[in-house]
């Protein structure tokens, strides 16, 4: 038997409609940590199941996990997605408590096109255009996880149509307007023209043998955020693929992966 208990919760998306949450509460008393998570699926597929076995592993450890869906094109146009993780981002921290945690210890885990989107919130979480909350000076997520992220999109973009990955390529024209909104709206770049309102500590963790993401991207971001003032550790798993801890949740790497993730989150997470 799981020492975990798992339930799907409506939160309101970013104009009001019901979207689903999948919530992973330890049975343990007392407050634990909790992660939002942000499934990737290159912005146009996927779901709160995508990273399941992440979140049976975290849950399992002492971490609550908060598995958002949110709506995707043709469902909504840019930037709907990021509006709507804007809203589980902010509707999890709000209610932490009922969640088993506190809003302090609320952070974000994002994978592969989630990582984009939650690193976008993470670093802008009150831009106008996906954020119906003012400016109150709270942030979104005390700290985040990136798995295999999107971090520069228009990067992305360019090498998929020079590596002819006609399905990234298609998807990254369903999603953006434009190359425009790739280069507006992207983490990296918005780290490097100094717009990221916060900084918040980040864990990310990066496979070199990634056929979706080049992985050297990992470490120029990891270079442009610790000169911006952020705190930020990448680490780098010889020849392992694009989504390789839910491929493989059972192997070396993903096991180190996630030993990782747990230390990271308590270090974020000691009760002060």
């Amino acid at each position: 038997m799981p020492g975990f208990d798992v339930e799907d919760i409506e939160f309101p998306a970013a104009d009001g409609q019901p979207l689903l949450g999948r919530l992973y509460r330890p049975r343990r008393n007392g407050v634990v940590p909790l992660l939002v998570d942000v499934h990737g699926g290159a912005w146009v597929r996927g779901n709160r199941l995508n990273n399941a076995s992440m979140h049976e592993t975290l849950a399992e450890e002492g971490i609550a996990v908060f598995a958002l869906d949110f709506r995707m094109p043709p469902q909504v146009d840019f930037p709907g997605s990021i509006a709507d993780v804007n809203a589980g981002l902010r509707w999890a921290q709000r209610h932490a408590g009922e969640l088993g945690s506190r809003p302090e210890w609320t952070g974000g885990l994002g994978t592969s096109s989630g990582g984009h989107l939650l690193m976008l919130n993470a670093l802008c979480p009150h831009d106008a255009r996906y954020a119906a909350a003012p400016e109150d000076g709270t942030p979104l997520v005390h700290y985040a996880v990136a798995c295999w992220p999107i971090l520069d999109p228009l990067a992305r973009y360019r090498m998929a149509q020079a590596r002819q990955l006609a399905q990234l390529v298609e998807a990254h024209q369903a999603f953006w307007p434009d190359e425009a909104a790739m280069e507006r709206d992207n983490p990296h770049r918005l780290v490097e023209r100094g717009e990221a309102r916060y900084l918040p500590p980040v864990l990310l963790i990066q496979g070199t043998a990634d056929a979706n993401v080049d992985h050297l991207g990992a470490d120029a971001f990891g270079e442009q955020y610790r000169a911006a003032g952020g705190a930020i550790e990448v680490l780098k798993y010889d020849d392992e693929v694009h989504m390789f801890m839910t491929v493989e949740p059972a192997s070396p790497a993903s096991l180190h992966a996630m030993d990782r993730i747990r230390h990271f989150v308590r270090s974020q997470t000691r009760p002060v």
